[in-house]
């Protein structure tokens, strides 16, 4: 399926479709893996598929992305979803998570464990002919990231703590970050999970993505470098099952730039947002 061709952009790149494609795959693949471990397994069973099984998910999403530089279409993007989960691993796209042993804390509290890797981490990264105020920049990657991660489920939330650090040393960065997730069950077939969150960003982390080097100064584009800053965050997740196969999701994010960010020549707004709208089926 081709797609039209975005206002006040260049013309479409082989490397700039494999950025996006992997940028999206992996923001889409949480998201389907999400509804696959929100939708019970068969009756009586411990995990996906139930124990020692593995779930598979394929489906289709739209994706609609704003980034905060100045002059930034909007993005748009129709793509597959993939998802496979099994006790050891969680796998979509190019992200894959290696599940470690847990602690189960009784009064249905547990801990778990898992070592994670990510390819460009939240869509990260832009080429020059993104936005206007890009133009003559050099490229900024994505980067492979990987690091730890564990999550504390309990009865009142879902607490989620992870640190990544960028290992393809693109940016060099790295980032930790919080979140909170409560889902709640309204009827058999629909769940509702609204979520806070709050990330760290090293200074090498905003000064690649936000800052201006000195060779790309230029008039209404001073050189900037950025500093590390806080990210907060909010959504809602929302999964709809139509039966125990087929589910449709909706997943909406709103993040608050940090003000190393906001400060940057780059930028013309104070938030980024992202949109997912997807139907899955699980095998």
């Amino acid at each position: 399926m081709s797609l039209p061709h975005l206002p006040g952009r260049g013309p479409s790149t082989p490397l700039r479709r494999a950025a996006n494609l992997s940028a999206l795959a992996i923001v889409m693949s949480a998201a389907a893996s999400t509804a696959a471990a929100q939708q019970p397994g068969p009756e009586g069973s411990g995990g996906p598929g139930g124990p020692g099984g593995s779930s598979w998910g394929l489906g289709l999403g739209v994706f609609s992305a704003q980034k905060p530089y100045t002059g930034s279409d909007r993005e748009t993007k129709v793509l597959p979803l993939l998802q496979f989960e099994n006790q050891y691993v969680k796998v979509g796209a190019l992200g894959i998570e290696v599940k470690l042993p847990g602690l189960d804390l009784g009064d249905r509290q547990r801990l778990d464990f898992s070592i994670v890797g990510r390819m460009n981490l939240d869509g990260a990264g832009y080429e020059a002919d993104d936005a206007p105020i890009l133009a003559g920049m050099a490229e900024r990657k994505g980067g492979f990231w990987t690091g730890a991660q564990v999550q504390w489920r309990n009865e009142m939330a879902n607490v989620s703590a992870e640190w990544l650090g960028d290992v393809a040393g693109k940016s060099k960065g790295q980032r930790f970050s919080l979140s909170v997730e409560k889902p709640f069950r309204l009827g058999p077939n629909l769940m509702i999970s609204p979520r806070l969150s709050a990330a760290w960003l090293d200074k090498k982390y905003v000064d690649y993505y936000f800052g201006v080097r000195s060779s790309e100064a230029m008039a209404g584009r001073p050189a900037y470098v950025g500093k590390a800053g806080v990210v907060p965050g909010v959504g809602v997740r929302a999964i709809y099952r139509l039966d125990s196969h087929h589910s449709l999701m909706f997943d909406a994010r709103v993040a608050g730039l940090a003000k190393s960010m906001k400060d940057s020549p780059l930028v013309d707004t104070s938030t980024e947002n992202r949109v997912l709208v997807g139907y899955l089926y699980r095998f």
